[in-house]
Parts: structure tokens; C-alpha cells; sequence
């Protein structure tokens, strides 16, 4: 306590009494208008909050006033969550403004926390009793006003992700005083009609009274009491209702809802894409495969001339080598024939009587190589018989012929053709069209 004795200075008698007021009286919310409203170059606003019979100064700092969503002017009822102090340098008694909301949000955010902690132990925001969302609704119900630009966001995003959906609108207001009933009776009427497969109640953003109509218990109950699966979106991604929690499932923003809503139809359009694009290289590898195959074919394909052409060529081969062959005998019994004679003359008998043999002798070797000469010129006549014989120039030209259908394949059994089929002839010489008149099968 101060000696009433005590001289102070009013420096210090203000010190004094703005520690007592801070002692005294700890952070509490002032309600009022705002009045006198000025910002310093600083970004501090200084004001006054008045009612009918007083009025106090209020300074709120810069850091603090950025905060504030928005825009402070004169005339707005609002509660301050204030210090009670004193400027020291005036001795004038002020409130340090720490934060600022628009009268009544108090009120209604203490009903719905109470509202909310009550739904909840009843068990309504439960992970148990909400339910899977199908993977690919046919007609999806939304719940919001005709006028909303939330309505247009979400046919913007149906049209632009799944534009083959039918989407089916139950109108009611979305803001005012009879708006918490109207869309409970929308959603009942969505649910009594059972037209669509989902259901989505939307609203764009706005302050807590704008979406006040979400927190109401009457939503809360409709929704919860819904036969169809429920999306919530309501507000922007920081706004948070009633409806929200009981949902089935919350989304960010309007517009989110009708992703969600969307997302097995746009995720079957990518796996789609994906098989899509998995079975074109599927077939581009089997075509090619296919084209590899029939070019290996192709190399094993020939035509019959050019199989007469090598005919021909292997047939001079091997007269070339039988005659070759032949030469190389001949001339090995030449030597032969000359080494015998020579040997003969070194021992030629030098008698009458010898000469008699060596003519038998000389007369049977001639007769040798002739008989000798004669079976291989007989053997070489055979092999040149054979080959005639297997030459497909011979066979055409003893009035046989190749018989090709359309696809020209080669025609072996009559039983693959029929009346009036046009089949290609390769004869002897040159090749002919004719038309089947018909076929005798054994």
C-alpha cells in the first residue's frame, strides 16, 4: 500500500494505476460499437466502443488488427477481447484490444459447441454408422438454392469429370431464418423419392450466421436420418458445421463434394485410358510379331518357275559332275592301261610263241573297256531318264497342269471347290482363268 504521506509524481501515480487496473481487472470480452475509428501510418487502429450511456478508448496493435478477417469501421457492434490498462504518457483510461468478432458470434458459437458435444455422445458423428459412398452413382441429388453459385460449381464440376451423370436438384434456401427447416424437408424429400444415388448438400462460403442454417439440430437430424448416402459441403475448406460432422463424408468446398462424388467415374477413366493404352501396345507387339513370322514365310515361298529354274540348274550339276566324274575314270584306266603296257614291253617274251597271248591279251582289255565304257554311258542314260523324269517342265508338258484357287493356294482335292469358283491354271506354257462347273469327289 502507498503511505498517504508519500509525495509521488504523476509518473508514477499513472505507473501505479495502470498496474492496478491490469492487476485487477484480467482479459475479458466488451461488448459495443465502434466509434472514432482512425489507423495510424503505423497500422495500429485506435477507436472508441460506446453504448447508450458510456464509451471507452481501445487501441488494438497491428500485429493484432491484421488478424481480424474483416474490415473494422465505425458503427459495427462487436465484442473485444480486451486488456484493461492505462496510457501512462496521458493518464487516459483505454482498452488494449487483443482480438475482435462481430456481436452475438459468442452466443452462437457456444450453442454449437453445446450442440455439438450432444449429437455427439448420442453417437451421430460415429466412424460406425457411416456408410462407404458408391464407387459409381447414376444420379446424384444436391440440396441448395437455385440462385447458389455453389449449385453452378458443382454442375461445372459434373459436367467437366462425369458429364454422363444425371444430377437431380431439390431447391431450398440456404440462408435466413426458415432455411434450417427447408433443408431438412429437402433432404427427407430426396430420401422419400429415392431417385438418386447420392446425395449432396452444398453452400458456398460466409460467416458463421451466413451458415448458421448447417448447425441447426433439425439438419443435423434429416441428414443423419437420410437412406442415402450424404456428402457434405458447406462453407470454404476452414469452415467446419453441424451438417459436416453427421455427413457421411465432408468436403472441402462445394466443388470438392462433387469431385468426391465423381471420383470412381474419373478414376475408371483413367484406368481405362491406361488398359486402352496397354492393349494397343499389346496388339502393336503381336502385329509385329505376326509381320516378323510372315516375313520368315515369305523368305520359304517360291514361285514354281523359279523351282524349275533350280531344277534345271541342279540337273546340269550333276550331268557336269557325272561327266567329270566319267573323264576322271576314263583317264585312270588310260594310266592304268599304259603302265600295264609298259610293264607288258619291258617283258615282252622275245618268242613266237607270246605273241599269240599278248593279242588274246591286248583283244580281251579292249573288250573290257568297252563293256566298261558301255554300263557307264548305260548309268549315265538312267540317271538322265530319272531326271527327266522328276523335271515339273516334263510333267506340264505331258498335258498336266497347276491348279491355284483365289488366295493362290494350291488345289489338291476336289472337295474344296465348288460351282462357279474361279481357280488359275499354270500350264506348260503361260497360265488361264477357268470356272468350276463341278466336282466329282471319290
Amino acid at each position: 500500500m502507498l503511505d498517504p504521506a508519500t509525495v509521488v509524481t504523476i509518473s508514477e501515480l499513472n505507473r501505479l494505476a495502470r498496474q492496478s487496473l491490469e492487476r485487477e481487472f484480467p482479459l475479458l470480452w466488451v461488448a459495443g460499437e465502434i466509434s472514432n475509428l482512425t489507423r495510424a501510418t503505423s497500422g495500429h487502429v485506435y477507436f472508441s466502443l460506446k453504448d447508450e450511456a458510456a464509451q471507452a478508448r481501445c487501441v488494438m496493435f497491428r500485429s493484432r488488427a491484421q488478424s481480424i478477417p474483416w474490415k473494422l469501421e465505425n458503427g459495427l457492434q462487436v465484442e473485444a477481447r480486451a486488456l484493461v490498462s492505462l496510457y501512462e504518457a496521458r493518464g487516459d483510461f483505454q482498452l488494449n484490444i487483443e482480438t475482435l468478432r462481430r456481436a452475438g458470434l459468442g452466443r452462437l458459437f457456444e450453442a454449437f459447441a453445446r450442440l455439438k458435444a450432444r449429437l455427439e455422445t448420442e453417437g451421430l458423428f460415429g466412424p460406425g454408422r457411416k456408410r462407404a459412398l458408391p464407387r459409381f452413382p447414376r444420379r446424384i441429388g444436391i440440396v441448395s438454392s437455385p440462385r447458389a453459385a455453389a449449385l453452378r460449381d458443382v454442375l461445372a464440376a459434373l459436367k467437366r469429370r462425369a458429364p454422363h451423370l444425371t444430377a437431380i436438384l431439390y431447391p431450398t434456401p440456404v440462408q435466413g431464418d426458415s432455411a434450417a427447416g427447408e433443408i431438412a424437408k429437402a433432404i427427407a424429400a430426396a430420401g422419400r423419392r429415392n431417385e438418386c444415388d447420392l446425395l449432396l448438400i452444398v453452400r458456398g462460403g460466409g460467416s458463421i450466421e451466413d451458415l448458421w442454417a448447417f448447425n441447426e439440430e433439425v439438419v443435423a437430424r434429416a441428414i443423419a436420418a437420410s437412406p442415402l448416402p450424404t456428402i457434405s459441403g458447406v462453407g470454404h475448406e476452414t469452415d467446419a458445421t453441424i451438417a459436416d460432422f453427421v455427413a457421411d463424408l465432408r468436403a472441402a468446398t462445394p466443388t470438392a463434394a462433387a469431385e468426391l462424388a465423381t471420383q470412381g467415374w474419373y478414376q475408371a477413366a483413367g484406368e481405362i485410358a491406361d488398359l486402352g493404352t496397354a492393349l494397343m501396345r499389346s496388339m502393336q507387339y503381336r502385329m509385329a510379331r505376326q509381320q516378323q513370322g510372315l516375313d520368315h514365310l515369305s523368305l520359304r515361298l517360291m514361285h514354281p518357275a523359279t523351282r524349275l529354274s533350280q531344277a534345271r540348274d541342279r540337273i546340269a550339276l550333276l550331268g557336269a559332275r557325272l561327266d567329270a566324274s566319267l573323264g576322271r575314270a576314263l583317264r585312270r584306266h588310260r594310266e592304268r592301261l599304259s603302265r600295264a603296257a609298259l610293264a607288258l614291253g619291258r617283258n615282252i617274251p622275245r618268242t613266237e610263241r607270246r605273241s599269240g597271248r599278248l593279242g588274246l591279251l591286248a583283244q580281251r582289255l579292249r573288250t573290257a573297256l568297252r563293256e566298261q565304257q558301255q554300263k557307264r554311258t548305260n548309268a549315265l542314260e538312267n540317271i538322265e531318264a530319272a531326271l527327266a523324269h522328276l523335271n515339273p517342265e516334263a510333267i506340264l508338258a505331258r498335258g498336266f497342269s497347276i491348279v491355284r484357287d483365289a488366295s493362290g493356294n494350291l488345289v489338291t482335292d476336289a472337295a474344296n471347290l465348288h460351282p462357279d469358283q474361279i481357280v488359275s491354271l499354270h500350264l506348260a506354257r503361260g497360265e488361264a482363268e477357268a470356272a468350276i462347273v463341278r466336282t466329282v469327289c471319290d
